[in-house]
């Protein structure tokens, strides 16, 4: 295994869309959400070191998922463990992981990936990454993994890139928008448009110097202090600092604006898992289309539901269809599926009437 190879786990986010299951304090991808015993993050760790040594895996997270982490991933050690004091989108996170390698290895070659996406072939992801940390060792890219598309989905932004390109390795012409349902057909139609995944390779020397070239204050903010990094000095001045930092997307601080961007078509199957439609989608199904983890479930002219419970929990379902069944301690959520954008709206409101602590 090369041991230039690194990564880091994108594990701060909150996954409110799949609430009642992931609330602020213990999000989705510390859950089993798909009943297989291990949660979203474990099992990102143990697909991604498949190719990259473990002791390279590094995690992103918020301070308050530490433990979380720690408990879940015990083959690591706290220092791979990267804490953000602020909430300040994926930039600055990146950009802070990335001076951590820098140190370590300056030929690091590192992998950005989410904690909480589902890919069904391992091996054909394996071979993905291995083929871009190949080009990367040896151009000066910036490069994400792409999804071709089967449907023309209004929630994923796209990469559009080169139709004249042969090799499997495409330049990018530009990032699009999340489109209307229109657009999406037409980005479709033509050919040469990829879902954004948010999966990234580049050696740690390109991604420097591409946020040096694009954000100065943003890189100034966190390399002026480079000799603290993996030292007892690193906590007190990301503390005092982290909070600075711009609130930007890795996307719009580098990507967007960098001239050597690339994309490698993904021949893995890929879900973001965003949503318990989607969790839906790849889940098995029983005779009447109901996806079920957990429960032992009873169903009668019911038919397209997500059901989800503790486990071994009896669930009798009759005369509903098409429904997101969710229950979790203190909270029971009975939903329309056509609805499961405005669960996050919901959790709001929840919140509001009945307190915090239930989200």
């Amino acid at each position: 295994m090369n041991s230039n190879y690194y990564a880091i786990i994108m594990a701060g986010g909150v996954g409110s869309r799949f609430w009642p299951v992931s609330t602020e304090s213990f999000p989705k991808q510390f859950h089993d959400m798909l009943g297989t015993g291990d949660t979203l993050i474990q099992k990102t760790f143990k697909r991604l070191s498949k190719v990259i040594p473990k002791q390279n895996i590094y995690i992103l997270t918020n301070q308050q998922y530490n433990s979380l982490v720690l408990e879940q991933l015990s083959e690591i050690s706290e220092e791979q463990v990267v804490l953000e004091p602020a909430m300040r989108n994926t930039a600055p996170c990146i950009l802070y992981a990335s001076l951590k390698i820098k140190k370590k290895n300056p030929n690091a070659l590192v992998l950005v990936a989410p904690s909480d996406h589902w890919i069904e072939n391992e091996n054909l992801f394996v071979k993905d990454v291995e083929q871009s940390f190949q080009f990367c060792e040896n151009t000066d890219a910036l490069m994400t993994l792409g999804i071709t598309p089967t449907f023309p989905n209004t929630g994923f932004g796209y990469i559009e890139f080169n139709k004249e390109e042969t090799r499997p390795i495409k330049k990018v012409n530009q990032f699009r928008e999340k489109p209307d349902y229109k657009t999406a057909q037409s980005f479709l139609s033509k050919g040469n448009f990829l879902w954004n995944a948010g999966i990234f390779v580049w050696s740690v020397d390109s991604v420097l110097k591409a946020f040096e070239t694009n954000q100065i204050d943003l890189f100034n903010l966190f390399n002026n202090a480079f000799d603290v990094y993996n030292t007892e000095e690193e906590a007190k001045f990301i503390e005092e600092q982290y909070h600075k930092a711009e609130n930007i997307s890795v996307d719009y601080a580098i990507l967007e604006t960098s001239p050597n961007v690339y994309v490698l078509p993904a021949t893995f199957d890929w879900n973001d898992l965003g949503t318990w439609g989607s969790l839906y989608d790849k889940l098995d199904k029983d005779y009447n289309r109901n996806a079920v983890v957990n429960a032992k479930t009873l169903t009668h002219n019911a038919q397209g539901n997500m059901i989800r419970t503790s486990k071994q929990k009896v669930v009798v379902v009759d005369g509903i269809s098409n429904y997101i069944i969710v229950d979790k301690e203190d909270v029971l959520l009975i939903y329309p599926k056509a609805k499961e954008q405005d669960i996050k709206k919901v959790l709001q409101d929840v919140k509001s009437e009945f307190g915090e602590h239930l989200g």
